[in-house]
């Protein structure tokens, strides 16, 4: 069974965008992250209605899905792996980047 992460955020016009230089980590541009949390024994159609009910768009929560593993190539040999899908580029041996530190 496949692995999924929902993660939830809030609305907030407190978080605007500036700038490219600004980071905010988990927060995106007019949302404030609020949880992440896998689950295993769960399918999408589920967490869709657990979003609906415990995170309902009338009081300004954004949910999003994700698969929690995807599958990526290594750069250097070419074999494919799984990492989270949530790996900073720098971090993944899928990237250049990380192979040329």
């Amino acid at each position: 069974m496949t692995c999924f992460t929902v993660e939830v955020y809030k609305l907030d016009k407190r978080i605007t965008y500036k700038s490219n230089t600004v980071r905010y980590g988990k927060n995106k541009p007019g949302l404030r992250f609020v949880l992440a949390q896998d689950y295993k024994d769960k399918t999408r159609e589920e967490l869709e209605e657990l979003c609906k009910t415990g995170y309902p768009e009338s009081m300004k929560f954004v949910t999003k899905i994700h698969e929690t593993y995807v599958t990526r190539k290594n750069a250097m040999t070419g074999k494919e792996y799984q990492e989270r899908y949530d790996t900073p580029s720098y971090c993944s041996p899928s990237s250049e980047s990380y192979w040329s530190m």
